[in-house]
Formats: structure tokens, sequence, C-alpha cells
């Protein structure tokens, strides 16, 4: 009997078809098998039991990196009468419908052994790959995925990789990167007539001896130095303009990353998986990796080497003594897009570093290292972007409806919604920054090509000197189709909603920097009734004057300035001086270069002033970050205890406000009394503003009923408060919807801008 299989999911790019044809061959079933671009169509001829073997190894046990959403059985009248002489691979077709593109993967570990096998024919080839590893998003062109579709179409395949390639006994048949050091791209040292081995070498030379080097790798170039070499790391920081923020940490393997920080059981399954993203992992108290990496933190982004050139830079023939620890950080100048390309590379980053290693295989969609905290025991994404874009959420009775949402104007992300699929992109940047805007642009142009997308709507956010929402006006216009704004916070909370394929009622408590509110001023602390197609304020933070322009974003002594009106607490603080103080004071009160806000983010940068951590950041969230790192500190040395501040809500007839201004003042109080508490503090306002949010969220349900609570907002970035809101929610009785591999921050609102225009019609 012949049947008809149509497979969903991730199998194109992970070596689905070559493992189907194998799977036939070895249970006797004849046919073919075939990508149409928006699935894998299977005419498979057996006996009835061999075909229901069949079905089930195809569902249940697929390749490693490949995902079965759904196996549609379909008659297969229409395939002649004539038996199959065998089974095969026949040229891919492209048909309208569902489509999985799948990310970049991991170098898998047998190739790995291959790369440092003096035997094999590909020893030492820093492009290695097989069925069921290599580069993948970032190289195709066009779907299906094949090879003449990708930028590796420029590299015709000497007779032996194209034997292996054909050869259903191979490990790379089918491969679509398969190549070999005869046929495959090239290193070089950009500018100069070093190639192949040697600027291997070249490259880890200059590690070796101090100096800063830029790296072509799968979605963009990283800048690498010894991360061992406290000078060569404060050298990157002073070059990048950098002070503080943390830089990822790419080490050798996991007995390193397990030397230099605590990494626990199922991390580790994370840490060595196929996606490989930066996971922030807690410090040893002792490390060989220097503090310049990370000042002042508590955990360090480490990743494993995922292409074969990583593995190269760390074990390498050459004599040379390498470090087995490598700063590893994304190529880009302030604000701009990662480099692709050799022109960006010599453009924007070459005054960082001393040589770049690139090569000449074409990058043709960005795709930044992923970032991922770890949150109950999964993980908690910060950056989402290679390895996991665009692999689709799916929406229950979501529709056919086509949407372009294009995301916030920070941490961008722009999102693609087709037949019921929401594709979040990779990782943009900060649009604005007008590179950034110009990389948007390509990448969304790039996606839509490959998901077949014809937007019928396009979404973005209210704020009207956005950026991203310029893009958005002039795409609708260009495509002539409409323009629905949504309101920042409600995306966020929609975001959370959508990972969770929630379209139930929810209480969203959306906590971040700052968002345009819908009565003019800057929201950021909010509670939010939410459904899919609209919502109610239900209360927020205390409203404050956020005095300073654009430099009260940085400066969280600004915000305590405004907040205590007293000069003389400032001064005593240490906070400002007291002419500081009352300058602030008198803008704050007479409204000049000052805006009404409930910025939560802003909240913290106060609190961390008055504690003393940060009186101002060189990057965003860094005072935030600090107070959280100060308060788990605390939290694990003396554990849980019962916060002495207020945590005090104010509820009028259909408003709730957290009392966040007398909880500053407080802080501030025992402060001036006792400054060595200020770590008991951090910890303590933590819990104090869980405490409000669980009393805000009750107050909530009891008026309207509704007992599920959505967190969501950079705020939420902050593993201690997230922790101990679920934690408190939970034990109120409350269904807690939480983030997982859609970032809280900015760069998840596309997904919840896209869920809203599929949900709705304006």
């Amino acid at each position: 009997m012949k049947v008809r299989y149509h497979v969903y999911g991730i199998v194109q790019g992970v070596g689905f078809r070559p493992f189907t044809a194998v799977t036939a061959e070895q249970l006797g079933i004849t046919g073919t098998v075939a990508n149409k671009g928006s699935y894998v169509e299977i005419i498979a001829q057996g006996t009835q039991e061999q075909l229901a073997q069949f079905a089930d190894t195809i569902r249940n046990r697929p390749p490693e990196r490949a995902s079965v959403l759904s196996l549609d059985t379909l008659e297969a009248d229409d395939c002649g009468e004539t038996d199959f002489s065998g089974f095969s691979i026949i040229e891919s077709e492209k048909e309208y419908g569902k489509i999985f593109v799948s990310p970049d993967i991991a170098t898998c570990e047998t190739c790995r052994k291959e790369l440092f096998d003096p035997g094999n024919r590909r020893y030492l080839h820093p492009f290695i790959n097989c069925t069921q590893c290599g580069p993948r998003l970032t190289i195709l062109d066009t779907m299906p995925y094949d090879r003449e579709r990708t930028s590796m179409r420029r590299f015709p395949m000497c007779k032996t990789c194209k034997e292996e390639y054909r050869n259903p006994a191979s490990r790379r048949y089918d491969a679509q990167p398969v190549c070999c050091n005869d046929c495959g791209p090239e290193l070089q040292i950009l500018g100069t007539d070093i190639h192949g081995s040697a600027a291997v070498t070249a490259v880890r030379k200059a590690i070796s001896e101090g100096k800063i080097a830029a790296v072509k790798g799968i979605g963009g170039f990283h800048l690498c130095c010894d991360a061992k070499n406290a000078q060569a790391v404060s050298r990157l920081r002073k070059l990048k303009h950098r002070p503080m923020k943390p830089f990822a940490v790419m080490m050798k393997d996991l007995q390193t990353a397990k030397r230099e920080c605590n990494v626990k059981p199922e991390q580790e399954a994370y840490l060595t998986g196929w996606q490989k993203p930066i996971l922030l992992l807690e410090k040893q108290a002792e490390m060989s990796v220097c503090s310049e990496t990370a000042p002042d933190i508590g955990t360090l982004g480490v990743m494993l080497p995922y292409t074969p050139l990583h593995m190269l830079l760390f074990d390498y023939p050459d004599g040379i003594s390498m470090t087995d620890c490598l700063v590893m950080t994304s190529g880009n100048a302030h604000g701009a897009p990662i480099c692709r390309n050799d022109a960006d590379a010599e453009k924007e980053i070459a005054g960082f570093c001393d040589l770049i290693l690139t090569h000449n295989r074409d990058i043709l969609i960005r795709a930044d290292d992923s970032v991922c905290d770890w949150l109950n025991g999964k993980p908690y994404m910060i950056r989402r972007s290679r390895g996991f874009a665009p692999l689709p959420l799916m929406l229950r009775n979501a529709g056919e409806k086509q949407v372009l949402a294009i995301g916030g104007e920070l941490k961008n992300s722009f999102c693609i919604a087709r037949h019921g699929m929401l594709y979040p992109s990779p990782y943009i940047g900060d649009t604005a920054d007008l590179r950034t805007v110009s990389a948007l642009r390509e990448s969304v142009a790039r996606l839509c090509g490959l998901l077949e997308s014809e937007p019928e709507v396009i979404v973005c956010d209210t704020h009207p000197l956005y950026q991203t929402v310029s893009v958005a006006e002039e795409l609708a216009k260009e495509k002539g189709v409409p323009l629905i704004k949504v309101q920042h916070h409600y995306a966020h909370i929609l975001s959370c909603m959508a990972e969770n394929n929630c379209a139930e009622p929810v209480i969203g408590v959306s906590f971040d920097g700052t968002g345009y509110g819908q009565d003019g001023t800057i929201w950021g602390g909010e509670i939010l009734v939410c459904e899919p197609h609209g919502f109610q304020r239900a209360g927020s933070i205390e409203p404050f004057q956020q005095t300073g322009g654009d430099l009260s974003a940085k400066e969280g002594w600004r915000i305590v300035a405004a907040l205590l009106d007293s000069p003389e607490i400032c001064s005593a603080l240490g906070i400002c001086t007291k002419q500081e103080a009352a300058v602030i004071g008198n803008m704050a009160r007479l409204g000049v270069n000052s805006v009404r806000s409930t910025s939560c983010g802003r909240i913290f940068d106060a609190v961390s002033a008055v504690t003393g951590f940060r009186r101002a950041s060189t990057y965003e969230g860094e005072a935030s970050v600090a107070l959280m790192t100060a308060a788990e500190a605390f939290r694990n040395q003396f554990g849980d205890c019962v916060s002495s501040l207020p945590s005090s809500v104010t509820e009028t007839e259909d408003y709730v406000t957290l009392d966040t201004a007398a909880l500053i003042r407080t802080i501030a109080d025992k402060m001036l009394h006792d400054p060595n508490q200020r770590s008991r503090l951090a910890y303590e306002f933590h819990l104090a503003l869980a405490n409000m949010t669980v009393t805000a969220c009750q107050t909530v349900s009891r008026r309207t009923g509704i007992r599920i609570c959505a967190l969501s907002g950079g705020v939420f970035q902050n593993r201690l408060l997230t922790e101990l809101t679920a934690q408190k929610l939970r034990q109120t009785g409350f269904r807690v919807l939480l983030h997982s591999l859609i970032p809280p921050n900015d760069g998840g609102i596309c997904a919840g801008q896209a869920y809203y225009g599929v949900m709705n019609d304006k």
C-alpha cells in the first residue's frame, strides 16, 4: 500500500530527508521524500506493519535537531500504479503554507572529533559540518533549504564531497553546507595575504600576546581577547567605550566552565546542547578569568565553542600556548548592529582590534549570540537570537492572518505572524541608531521573503518619536496595508500570554524602564487587566517627577533628589551635593525638563543610588543589576527574612497605587542611621516590592474575578524579584504566567504586537 505523509515542524536543514530515506530503507519501504517549502512530503510504499513502524519512528524518534509538530497522513491515489524500485530524495518544490526555518546549529560532537583527527580528510577544517550541524538561517537565501539557495552555492563541491552528499550511508548525505579543505570557504587575515592555517596561527599568536582580534563567525563578528589577561580586557573596554557592562566569555569545554563557575546539572545539558547560548552562571569564589570581564556582579555569561573555527582558536597544532577562556563579545560599535561582512568590520570595529580574521562565506542574516539566565530550573531568555530564531510560537485558534510586528525601539526584534505561527526574528539592536534601522529594514525584507509572508497588517508601538514607528508607518504605506499601534506595556503582557498560549483575561504586571502611556506620561510600573482584544489600566506604582531628560534614565541620583526633595539628606547620603539636590528639587516642583512617570526601572535606579551601589549607570540596567547582586548575596548568606520596609498600597474605587515613594524615603532614613545595612536593605526592597505587587493583584482580582497573573517587562529580568513575586502570587492562589524562551524585556514585545495583530482588525 502507498501512503502520503506531510510532516510539519523543524524538518528542513536538520538532516530530516536523509534520516527519512535511511529509515525507509532499513524497514524495506520504497518511495520518495521532498521539501515542499512549508513542509516535507513523504510518499511511502510498504506493508501496513512497515508503514506503522515508519510513521512511529518519524513522529517520535526524528533526528536530534528536528522537531516534528505534526504528521498528517493523506491518500496517495495520484502516485500511479507502478511500484517504487527504491527510496529516494527528490528535487524540492515550493508550496505555500506553514514554514519552519531551522536556526543555526552548533557543531556536533562527531564533527568535533573528526576536526581533530589527523587521519580524517577534514582534519582542522574550519568549516566542517554534517547533516546534523552547521549554519542554517544565516546562510539561507530562499526556501526550501537546498544548497543552491544558500551562500554555499559559490563553493562547488569537490568529487569526494559530492559523493558523500549523495550517499545515504554518509554522515553528510544531503547536508547543504558540506565542504572540505579542498572545496570550502577560506580564512584570511583581512588586508593581508595570510590565509588558511596561517591565519588561525596569526590570531592565536596575537591573542596569546595580549592583543585583540575580530573573528567572523556564523552570524557576525566577535571581538576576542584572553579573558584571563586583565590588561587586554581593560584595553578592549577602553577601545569599545564599555567601562562596566559584562563581557561574555567563551570557554574551551565544559570542564573549564565548571572550574570557573557553578554549573547545575540541568544547566550543563543546556550549555552543551545544540543551541549553545550564552548562559549566565554563578561565579566560583576563585576564578582564573580576570574580574574585569564582569566586574561587581555575581554571574558570568558563558558559552562553549559552537563553530569549528572557535574550537581551532583554542586548540591548534602550532606550538602556541593558548588560554582556555576567551572574551567573545559582539563585534559592533556602540548602538550599531553586529558587523556581518568585511566592509562593516573595516568601517565599524577595525579601531577596536589589532587584526581581523574573516572568511569568504557570506552571512545573509545577522544573528547575534542568544543570552539566557536561569529561573525555576529552565532557561530565562534575555536575548533571543542565534540557535533560537526564527523558531515559531504556535497559537491555538489564531487563524491564518499574516502580520508584521516591528517591535520596540531598544533591544529590537521584529515578528512575523502567518498561519497561526509567530516567528520572532534574531536580535537586531537599539534602533535609536540609524545603522540599526537600516539593518531592521534589511532583515524584515529577507525574513518576509524566507517565510513567504505578505503582511496584511503592520503593528508597532504607540510612541510618536520611536524610529521603529516611523519604519512601520513607511512600510504600511509602501505595502498599502493598515497600521495598528499597540501600547508598549500591554504588548509586554501580550507577549507573555502568547508564549504561554493564553487567551483568557489576565492581570498583567508590566514593570520596565519607560514606555509611552496613553495619558501622555511615562509609564513603566503598570498593573493592567488584559485580554487579547484590549486592556484597562488598573493600577501602577506611585507617579513621580522624572527630572533631567535623558540623563534621568542613566543617573538614579536625580530620581532620588526629586523624590526626597531634601538637599540635606541627599548630601548626607552622598547621593549628590546640596546645590545639585536643590536644583533638581526646584525643577521637579516647577515641571522644568521633567515628566510625570511611573517607571519601575527608575525606582530601582533610585534605590541603588540611596543604598550606595550605583549613583549612575554606564549601561542600561547597571544600577539594578548591582542592587540585585547585593540582595542575592545577602539572601544566600542569611536566608529569607521578613521585610522591615513598608509595602503598602493605596486603593481607590477603580485604581490601586503601590506606595513606592514612601518605600524609598524609609530606605533613605535607614541608610542615614546605619549605612552598613545596605545589602539587607537591597534584599528587603525586592521583598517589599514583591509584597506590594501581590497586594495590588489581589485587589484587582477581587474586583474582576481574574486569577491569572502575567509578569513581563525588562524589570522582570531581575531573577530575585521575579522569583519572589511569582512565589507569593502562587501562595495566594494565582496561576502565574512567566516568560522562558521569549525575553521579558523589549526584545519580546514584537511577539505581543504580532499576537494583537492576529487577534484584532484594528
